[in-house]
């Protein structure tokens, strides 16, 4: 009994530990997404975190257009990005534990 939750709980530190590795390679992982026109675009890395904003002059006329522009471009961005680290966290999460209920939010 001690033997198969002595390699319960390795499994599940080697478990965290892949998962703290996947987390800083997502820093790595880089989305773009722009506004139809192409005249806002954002960069974000899996980990939801803005790197970039390049704004076309024309927008800098309209503050409103502007400000929608960001709150549209910006959401879909993270969207996206939140989809890509979910499903690389829940990959490595899956790979190296069973399912034990009640611990499917563990590494959220």
């Amino acid at each position: 009994m001690f033997g198969d939750l002595m390699g319960m709980m390795g499994k599940l530190q080697e478990t965290q530990r892949k998962v703290a590795e996947t987390k800083k390679r997502l820093d790595t992982v880089l989305i773009d997404e722009q506004s139809n026109d192409g005249l806002l675009k954002v960069t974000v890395t899996a980990n939801r975190e803005v790197k970039s904003i390049t704004i076309d002059d024309t927008l800098l006329e309209d503050k409103d257009q502007l400000e929608d522009y960001l709150v549209l471009v910006i959401n879909k961005a993270i969207t996206r990005a939140s989809e890509i680290n979910q499903t690389e966290l829940d990959a490595v999460a899956k790979a190296d534990l069973p399912m034990i209920p009640g611990m499917e939010n563990l590494f959220k």
